[in-house]
């Protein structure tokens, strides 16, 4: 059996060990050493990674018998192997793990909220709670008692128990195993059965931080940091204050106001805009239809967009009675539209007549557009598309 380096030195990061046995299996090695500091997932707990003499660890896994086996991509030569743990990962995990209890715990305290989920990521953490109504002031009272336990650091303590030991502790839930049950005790908070890596004191979690709030049903979603992950957070979050209180000239607290004023004056000149556009589509419907013949309106441009075509297109069925095609060469798109007053299904003639023009697109009955690979298709369609109406129409 494997000895546990990670439950009897938790802070061992380098070690030497014999390989026990070794195998292949899909092209990658699974090794067994009679010890290791390297964590299987599990709990929540992600596995830890390293090398194994110069080789890299992908994967930590334990069997159902309790081995640890430690997945390589070659095998190494050795039979006595040096291992080195990527420290910083297994210490982010243990201060993660470590605040979570401790969060779980100022829940119960404060709120009567129990965990019943708990995720670890490679951004964020999350737990979910048994509380439905949980608002700003809850996390507010919850990060500041957090953070004092932090400040107070608490021991953290690892031990096994027995099954008729167990009834004498007030932990948190009982566990589902019933032998070689491991508790983690934060000195005077709480008793958890976990078998997961942790601080040795409260302090070491360094600080605690919830940075937003979900409703899941009947539960509430906390997501939060510790440790080095929240003040790498805390790190970006004041560069990018920095950067917009330089960018606006103006303190960190007067970057909100900057930006509602910014708010409002882009929704005044998106008015405007507006203004503009209906103004300028007025202009054109009129000149397009001044200058065409009753029934069928035709007209292409050069650098319009779409959208304004559409705009287009509506003002001139609003103000006249006829069947619109309209395209852009820019876009290579063309529409067609009515008000609803001509015997054409917009959507259904582009269906039937657009493959030869190597065309997609669709629409309703009273307005549709297309696309085309090539100006030479955009232009050979709207050339067939007049002479097929305006032949219809008996011009």
């Amino acid at each position: 059996m494997t000895k546990k380096l990670y439950y009897t030195s938790s802070k061992a990061s380098q070690w030497d060990a014999k390989i026990l046995e070794c195998i292949e299996e899909n092209g990658f090695y699974y090794i067994t050493l009679d010890e290791t500091a390297f964590y299987p997932e599990g709990g929540g707990q992600p596995s830890d990674t390293g090398t194994i003499e110069g080789i890299t660890v992908l994967d930590v896994i334990k069997t159902d018998d309790g081995n640890i086996l430690h997945k390589v991509e070659s095998r190494p030569v050795s039979k006595v192997v040096h291992c080195e743990l990527d420290w910083s990962r297994r210490f982010d995990h243990m201060q993660q793990h470590s605040g979570q209890h401790l969060l779980s715990a100022v829940c119960r305290e404060l709120f009567d909220a129990n965990t019943v989920s708990f995720h670890l990521g490679k951004e964020y953490l999350t737990i979910d709670i048994t509380e439905s109504r949980w608002t700003e002031v809850h996390t507010i009272a919850a990060e500041k008692q957090v953070n004092q336990y932090i400040i107070e650091n608490h021991e953290l303590l690892t031990y096994y128990v027995s099954k008729e030991q167990l009834q004498k502790l007030p932990v948190v839930k009982m566990p589902k195993v019933t032998e070689n049950i491991r508790i983690v005790e934060i000195e005077g908070i709480e008793y958890n059965p976990c078998g997961g890596t942790h601080v040795e004191r409260t302090g070491e979690i360094g600080l605690i931080k919830i940075f937003k709030t979900e409703k899941q049903k009947e539960l509430t979603r906390l997501y939060f940091k510790c440790g080095f992950r929240a003040l790498n957070d805390f790190s970006e979050s004041l560069d990018i204050l920095s950067a917009l209180s330089n960018k606006f000239n103006t303190g960190r607290k007067e970057i909100f106001n900057r930006v509602e004023k910014l708010e409002s004056d882009y929704n005044q000149l998106l008015s405007a805009n507006e203004k503009l556009k209906l103004e300028n589509a007025n202009f054109l419907a009129d000149s397009i239809l001044a200058a065409n013949k009753e029934g069928f309106i035709s007209h292409i441009f050069e650098d319009s967009t779409v959208k304004e075509l559409q705009y287009l297109s509506a003002t001139i069925v609003k103000k006249k009675k006829v069947l619109v095609l309209l395209a852009s060469r820019k876009e290579q798109k063309v529409m067609l539209s009515h008000s609803g007053s001509f015997p054409v299904h917009c959507g259904q003639y582009f269906k039937a007549e657009l493959g030869p023009f190597n065309g997609r697109g669709g629409g309703s009955e009273q307005a549709a557009q297309a696309g085309f690979a090539t100006q030479n298709d955009l232009i050979a369609f709207y050339q067939f598309t007049i002479e097929k109406f305006r032949q219809d129409s008996g011009e």
